[in-house]
């Protein structure tokens, strides 16, 4: 796998060396977290385009209505990942500790409950988003057409929820293993299908709005078929070998077990909910700017969601490896992964920013196929802000990955939590009250990312995630603080 000629790879080693050079980070750990990450973030560019891409495709193909149906309809279905990463948050957690300490009946339990659990929490958001879908759009938006598009897609992606769910807890299980390539070429795989099926649907057959849906629920439920083929058997073609298997015949629910990842879990979904929580005031604000500024905010989203794709890499190879030392009952040693980890992505996150600063102008022209659309000369600031923000959001996401873990959950929840609701919303409001303006726009991006980034980093430079990890481990010998 290390021999890959990828581009990523390759990337994310220069830096990691240059580091090392400057004895900022470990040379082993840089080149271990390489092998980890990389296949994770590219998973991450892979699906972040696929969404850019949707949201591109519908803009080109039905019009900017088309594409705030799609951006307001984004939160709803972001539910996918909100409710199946909070479980496999206490997935990746369990698994890494479990197989650091070799303890592989454990392991299966653990795997086995979480997707019990996604299935139990999504079935009843289906259900939901099939029945009302615009009247959910209506809540967030005055324009019919908006409305009209967003929750025809609305109501045929909420099929795909319980797919996107159990494909988070395919992934964390590989990569708590200490295999993020395969979990790369099971999903990068799913996504870039996915960019080719949405084509077809939407320009070939003129399916529009609904093309896109379609082309991601298919994409999703192909991807947890290859997953769960891969998990029982112990290998899946052109994937190659698993690096555990599952047995299915196994206990599928304990009380300890489920507890725990309901413990770790519930916290990393509420951290996950709070953007899409967040984007029903925050949609609903912006409306008092118009289409064009809703537009422009949904194209400065979606390329911050792909500028924080390293986020991705390095936040589950913070939960890996840390974990992992953490189930042998080294403490020491897991705080230092955590540490390098936190400074190679800080590293890697401004290369990325200063490069999408430059481009600003070219990537926004390519969402909207003019450069004389409205939305352009709003989007462009927005996204050199979002730019800024990303860097901050690096130290913030590093950060989360050994207080995940550890099981120590809850505090990035409330950061991310005080965030958005105590200084992102309220400055948004704020520009639509005061001469601040779009302004205030601007601020919010900073908001939502300085105060998660100061709280994580101080949470974990204290050490209390340390002890935290002691409930979840496996029996295994603790090491003194």
């Amino acid at each position: 796998m290390s021999a890959v000629p990828n581009p990523v790879r390759l990337g994310l080693l220069h830096v990691g060396l240059a580091l090392a050079r400057l004895d900022l980070v470990s040379e082993a750990r840089a080149r271990r977290t390489t092998e980890l990450a990389w296949p994770r973030i590219v998973t991450g560019i892979a699906r972040m385009s696929k969404n850019a891409v949707d949201v591109a495709m519908v803009g080109l193909a039905v019009g900017s209505a088309a594409i705030a149906g799609v951006g307001i309809a984004g939160p709803f279905w972001k539910l996918a990942f909100s409710i199946g990463g909070g479980v496999a948050g206490g997935t990746i957690a369990l698994v890494s500790q479990r197989f650091g300490a070799d303890a592989t009946e454990d392991l299966g339990l653990a795997v086995r409950s979480s997707v019990l659990l996604v299935v139990a929490a999504t079935l009843p958001v289906v259900a939901v988003f099939w029945t009302v879908p615009s009247a959910l759009i209506g809540l967030l938006s005055s324009d019919p057409e908006t409305v009209r598009l967003g929750g025809a897609y609305l109501r045929i992606v909420a099929l795909g929820i319980p797919f996107a769910g159990l494909n988070l807890v395919g992934s964390r299980t590989l990569v708590g293993a200490d295999d993020a390539y395969t979990a790369m070429v099971l999903r990068g795989g799913g996504a870039v299908a996915n960019v080719g099926l949405n084509a077809v649907l939407i320009f070939g057959l003129g399916l529009g709005v609904e093309g896109a849906a379609i082309g991601t629920v298919v994409s999703n439920v192909a991807v947890v078929a290859a997953f769960a083929v891969g998990l029982v058997t112990g290998r899946f073609p052109g994937a190659g070998r698993f690096p555990v298997t599952i047995d299915p015949r196994g206990r599928w629910a304990d009380s300890g077990t489920i507890s725990d990842l309901v413990s770790i879990g519930l916290p990393v979904m509420g951290r996950n909910l709070v953007w899409t929580v967040a984007e029903v005031p925050m949609f609903a604000i912006l409306d008092v700017f118009g289409r064009d500024v809703v537009s422009a905010f949904v194209i400065a989203r979606r390329l911050l969601g792909l500028m924080n794709t390293p986020g991705w890499g390095f936040s589950l190879a913070a939960s890996s490896l840390v974990g992992q030392e953490l189930g042998t009952g080294d403490e020491a040693e897991a705080a230092a992964w955590g540490r390098d980890i936190v400074r190679f992505a800080v590293a890697v996150y401004a290369v990325v920013a200063g490069i999408v600063f430059v481009f600003a102008e070219w990537v926004v022209v390519a969402f909207v196929g003019d450069p004389a659309a409205p939305e352009v000369p709003i989007a462009v600031p927005l996204v050199r802000v979002a730019c800024l923000a990303v860097v901050l959001q690096g130290v913030s996401g590093a950060a989360s990955g050994p207080l995940n873990a550890a099981g120590d959950t809850r505090w990035p929840f409330a950061a991310q939590a005080l965030g958005m609701f105590g200084f992102a919303i309220p400055l948004v409001y704020l520009g639509t009250v005061t001469p601040l303006g779009i302004y205030g726009l601007y601020l919010a991006f900073m908001a939502e990312t300085t105060v998660p980034a100061a709280m994580n980093y101080a949470r974990f430079r204290q050490g209390v995630w340390k002890r935290v990890s002691r409930e979840y481990r496996p029996d295994a010998g603790f090491a003194d603080d």
